[in-house]
């Protein structure tokens, strides 16, 4: 879905200081370079991208028991969401992951000051080991850690790989005369691909496998997927509106049900789906 992007974005800006490389100018020796005021920070990844050996997503007062209609199960036990083995490696090397372009803009008319930071973020490959569910465990403030109280979680997930090509967005702050706290009007190059995706059902022991997930722009001969979407916190949570018109085309390559081994019961293709001026909004309950 074009709300993928979201993904390298948020991939790109968790990078610790391990694991870049970071080169700034200052404003003095930027304007003497360019004629232009502002803050240039490039960031670039090492051979070894990003590592993540645990991230949890803890739902602190699990599933209520008083729900209506009731649901099977439900305890009102905290539980988490387990991602493993998570890594992110920038296909070009000889560039930076991430570009920023930093200036301050002050009031003007009817806008009021703003912090603009134009990003451009490159090419990524991320991996996902797998992705679970477990039950939370007691926070020790001490290291920082919680957990789940099980030795691993119940996959749901057998794992994924992600390969997204570069995209632009425009972040501002303070004011925020585009409309929108982040603005993506972008083309992500090459589309993008999903493989190794698989499905567990625990209930019935079998998992439904893809070998290969492809989302490429419609009406063009790169497979670029023009990008354009408004990224927003709202008052009842993030909100993110698609403005983009341009149809995709689907390909799902290998569909394996009950194991990956067993024959594929054949791809599924989709062509010039358009999802509109659709939104997604994301809050808590």
């Amino acid at each position: 879905m074009k709300m993928f992007t979201k993904l390298a974005l948020v991939s790109s800006l968790a990078i610790s200081a391990n694991a870049m490389a970071m080169q700034s100018m200052d404003d003095a020796a930027l304007s003497a370079a360019t004629g232009q005021d502002g803050i240039n920070i490039g960031i670039a990844l090492s051979a070894s991208g990003i590592t993540i050996d645990k991230l949890y997503v803890h739902d602190n007062d699990g599933l209520s028991t008083t729900a209506t209609p009731a649901i099977a199960g439900a305890s009102d036990t905290a539980g988490a969401i387990v991602i493993s083995g998570v890594s992110v490696k920038q296909v070009d090397a000889t560039k930076n992951l991430l570009d920023l372009k930093i200036d301050t803009n002050g009031a003007s008319g009817q806008n009021g000051a703003f912090l603009n930071v134009a990003a451009t973020v490159g090419a990524v490959n991320v991996h996902v080991g797998s992705i679970g569910v477990g039950t939370s465990g007691t926070l020790n403030t001490t290291t920082a850690v919680r957990g789940i109280t099980e030795t691993t979680p119940t996959e749901i997930i057998s794992g994924l790989d992600l390969a997204l090509g570069q995209i632009s967005a425009n972040v501002q702050l303070g004011a925020t005369p585009q409309g929108a706290m982040i603005k993506v009007n972008s083309s992500l190059q090459g589309g993008l691909t999903l493989s190794n995706f698989g499905i567990n059902d625990a209930a019935g022991g079998g998992k439904i496998v893809l070998d290969k997930v492809m989302v490429r722009g419609a009406g063009n001969t790169t497979g670029d997927l023009d990008v354009n979407a408004n990224i927003s916190v709202v008052p009842t949570g993030l909100k993110i509106q698609n403005n983009s018109t341009q149809g995709m085309n689907v390909y799902a390559q290998g569909v394996h049900l009950g194991a990956a081994g067993n024959a594929s019961i054949g791809d599924l293709e989709i062509q010039g789906l358009n999802v509109g001026t659709s939104t997604i909004t994301i809050s808590g309950h």
